[in-house]
């Protein structure tokens, strides 16, 4: 056997039978190895010698061989794949297995939009539940000259899961002692889980290590919970001072001065965005002057748009901010939040008509102003949702801008499709 793999295993009585058998019958060997689960199959081929391994290999084909290796840590990979000869089947091995392991880390990334690999991480080792704690010495010492770091020690009975084994048991215990008798539990989770699974998960575990699996059982990597709690704490805080449109390190009671410096530049920012909203009325001056009552539905429209914008804005910073939801994944959001304000829309509308009616506005100009205040809070949960996905899409903190362009595109296209339908039909 090879460094990694000296362990003078034993997993179970049926595989170590069948791991002879495998060793000792080649007519019959294949068959009886194809017959086992993937996890059987992993726990007999550690059981067999570097040599007999590689003969195994070569008679798989490349499916079955990828499914076999990608069962192991990548310290036994490196191994075994080290010693084949086949130097391009060897290639072809490797590269598929980034490829996929890539793939599938990178989809249990998206549970947080500044989820990055290195968030998941890769030193640990894989043992059977029946490695004695010499044994595992070894494997520790063989790993720590490979890598230069001490691995977190993952156990598991029969290619099947258990949990991790502590350092301190290779200090405190005897060389002969197995470690299916020091494994504690260690929190996993499929790596195609539900976002909301996955950050309650997180959520819940404090100062933990939690093990992403694949859908098979196999081990993708190690998360620690408190690189999670870490991104989660730190954009909530900046996204807030941001929405405010304040500096992030301005503080309750801060100078006068810092206070202005920090907010002057946001609120000329807002000053020339509400030219905008202005010449949308300057546009409709003439309408305004033939139908006075115009002007009192004006400032409803454009506040009625922007509340509901605010509240659609709130809940997507929120989303962003815990990582619930990015521009990808967005699709449904978007559409119900679109559905939201229609629904709200028509609420608010319907009590709006009756009430001007009672103080004795114009008919007409009543129900052109419930249409547009459906109109505005179509508009304004539209883009209340999509603005802060799409500036974090690009890179760009999703509070900051937001608010000014949300409330300008509200403001203009509210007020627009009110005064203009106000001019095309009743003037």
């Amino acid at each position: 056997m090879d460094t990694m793999d000296e362990t003078n295993i034993k997993e179970t009585k049926d595989l170590e039978s069948i791991a002879r058998s495998v060793t000792y019958r080649p007519e019959s060997r294949m068959f009886e190895f194809r017959a086992l689960s993937l996890s059987e199959k992993s726990a007999v081929f550690n059981m067999l010698s570097a040599q007999l391994r590689q003969v195994i290999l070569k008679e798989l084909n490349f499916t079955e061989a990828l499914e076999l290796l990608d069962h192991m840590d990548p310290g036994r990979v490196h191994a075994i794949l080290s010693k084949m000869r086949d130097k391009k089947r060897r290639g072809r091995l490797l590269a598929r297995l980034k490829s996929d392991r890539y793939e599938k880390i990178d989809y249990f990334l998206s549970f947080h939009p500044q989820a990055t690999f290195a968030l998941v991480h890769l030193n640990y080792v894989y043992l059977p539940d029946t490695t004695t704690v010499g044994d595992t010495a070894n494997i520790i010492e063989a790993h720590i000259k490979q890598t230069g770091k001490i691995p977190v020690m993952l156990v598991h009975s029969a290619g099947e899961f258990l949990g991790e084994v502590s350092l301190g048991v290779l200090v405190r215990e005897r060389n002969t002692s197995k470690l299916k008798n020091f494994v504690r539990p260690i929190r996993h989770i499929a790596y195609n889980s539900p976002r909301d699974k996955v950050l309650s998960l997180f959520l819940s575990a404090v100062h933990e290590k939690i093990v992403v699996t694949d859908i098979d059982g196999s081990i993708l990597g190690i998360v620690y919970s408190d690189d999670v709690a870490d991104l989660l704490d730190a954009q909530p805080a900046s996204s807030l001072y941001s929405f405010a449109g304040v500096e992030a390190s301005e503080r309750p009671f801060d100078s006068v001065k810092n206070k202005v410096k920090g907010r002057y530049r946001w609120l000329i920012v807002n000053l020339a965005t509400c030219f905008m909203a202005g010449g949308v009325v300057a546009l409709f001056q003439g309408t305004i002057d033939q139908i006075v009552a115009l002007a009192i539905f004006m400032p409803i429209v454009a506040g009625m748009g922007g509340n509901a914008a605010t509240q659609a804005l709130a809940v997507m910073i929120r989303g962003i901010a815990v990582g619930e939801i990015d521009l990808r994944s967005s699709r449904l959001a978007v559409i119900r939040e679109v559905l939201a304000g229609l629904i709200n829309g028509l609420v608010t509308g319907l009590v709006l008509i009756p009430v001007a009616l009672l103080l004795g506005l114009n008919l007409w100009v009543t129900v052109i102003a419930g249409v547009a205040v459906v109109f505005s809070l179509v508009i304004a949960s539209f883009f209340g949702a999509i603005i802060p996905l799409i500036l974090k899409h690009y890179g760009q903190d999703p509070a900051t801008s937001s608010g000014i362009v949300i409330t300008t595109a509200t403001d203009v296209f509210g007020l627009m499709f009110f005064l203009g339908v106000a001019t095309l039909f009743l003037v």
